[in-house]
């Protein structure tokens, strides 16, 4: 692999770093536990530089415990450490917290870099005899302390998610924890072994992926908080002719379209009621293909066909237990859900509140 490659990749790298930091600091001003992130995906994206620096120098230096890649690992290792939990409050109004865990990583940076700046070169180590031949040296033991170190922060992105965290966290969060670990674990060996461009640009595009999809999964979560779409009722049921005329305007199409879904559910209670009606169902009863079905939807908020009948099952589910119809759990399928769990699922989702709180609430406001 040629330089300009690897730097190429390497500048994409730090580009959706970026991106991705200035995202969550503009979702931060309006939920503070987001403002972590943003700062530690910053700071991740201004150690690009660092990397691109290391591809950059003389081919002599990219040999066995390489002590720029060594130093970079640790302070990555650290990062990554705290950044799948994304504390609940921002970095300063944890300090003191964040530095005494990082305490050891700042103190080998110091110790390693004061010598540098006095002029003494580092020691050039390319197998294992030159390592025992400089194991008691003072730069080959700052370097073999950044790599405990690093393994300690390694072992703490595997274990932060269960020893930190006092709720049940979603699968993908674990899952990106170990692949996190695993790529931090290939770094190191890299470091360990034969730091080249190859190796390290494969690590840079493994992390650069994970962080893009942890990103996506977040701006998903966000979009799930978002105001849903509000209900009115259809007192007539659009036409052909109607359809026809909206044809010149894509919005007044989708509209119309889906103010006829609207009438058909609004006007058939019952029939969706039935856990088994689904989109190949409401497709049927209204004349709408599949296609323009998700279309009509998603032009009114809806993520999809499915998302969309939950809606008015839970609608209707609140609505029975205000009146009365339904107390208890196994009640909730009258609504027209398969189990008991997704109805609570769906009103998790929707409402952001369990569904035993809501019927527990119903119930006192019915006995006062």
């Amino acid at each position: 692999m040629t330089k300009q490659i690897a730097l190429a990749i390497l500048l994409c790298s730090t580009t959706a770093h970026y991106v991705i930091a200035m995202v969550m600091f503009v979702y931060a001003r309006h939920q503070v536990r987001y403002l972590s992130i943003a700062w530690i995906m910053a700071i991740l994206a201004f150690l690009s530089t660092f990397i691109c620096s290391l591809c950059l120098m003389p081919e002599t230096v990219h040999g066995f415990l390489q002590p720029a890649a060594l130093l970079l690992l640790a302070v990555v290792c650290y990062l990554q450490s705290i950044y799948p939990l994304s504390f609940v409050m921002p970095g300063y109004l944890q300090w003191q917290r964040m530095v005494k865990y990082a305490s050891p990583v700042m103190a080998l940076i110091v110790l390693y870099v004061i010598p540098l700046l006095l002029g003494k070169s580092h020691v050039v180590i390319t197998n294992a005899r030159e390592l025992l031949e400089h194991l008691v040296s003072y730069d080959i033991l700052l370097r073999l302390a950044s790599l405990v170190l690093s393994l300690v922060y390694i072992i703490n992105i595997f274990r932060l998610p269960r020893r930190l965290t006092h709720k049940e966290l979603p699968g993908y969060m674990i899952a990106y924890s170990v692949c996190l670990g695993l790529s931090a674990v290939f770094y190191a060996v890299v470091c360990v072994l034969r730091f080249n461009l190859l190796l390290a640009t494969i690590y840079v595009i493994c992390f650069t992926v994970l962080n893009l999809y942890l990103s996506l999964r977040t701006l998903e979560t966000m979009a799930l908080e978002l105001p849903k779409p509000t209900m009115t009722a259809v007192e007539q049921n659009p036409s052909e002719t109607d359809l026809e005329q909206a044809q010149r305007d894509f919005n007044e199409l989708n509209q119309k379209r889906f103010e006829r879904v609207e009438y058909w559910m609004q006007h058939n209670r019952e029939a969706w009621k039935d856990n088994t009606f689904g989109r190949d169902q409401l497709c049927r009863e209204t004349g709408i293909n599949r296609h323009l079905l998700l279309q009509c939807v998603r032009s009114q908020g809806y993520n999809n066909v499915h998302d969309y009948l939950s809606f008015y099952r839970i609608t209707e589910l609140k609505r029975m237990i205000e009146s009365g119809e339904v107390t208890s759990l196994t009640e909730c399928q009258d609504a027209g859900f398969g189990t008991t769990k997704t109805a609570r699922n769906c009103f998790l989702r929707f409402e952001g509140a369990p569904l035993e709180d809501y019927l527990l609430s119903a119930r006192h406001r019915e006995e006062t």
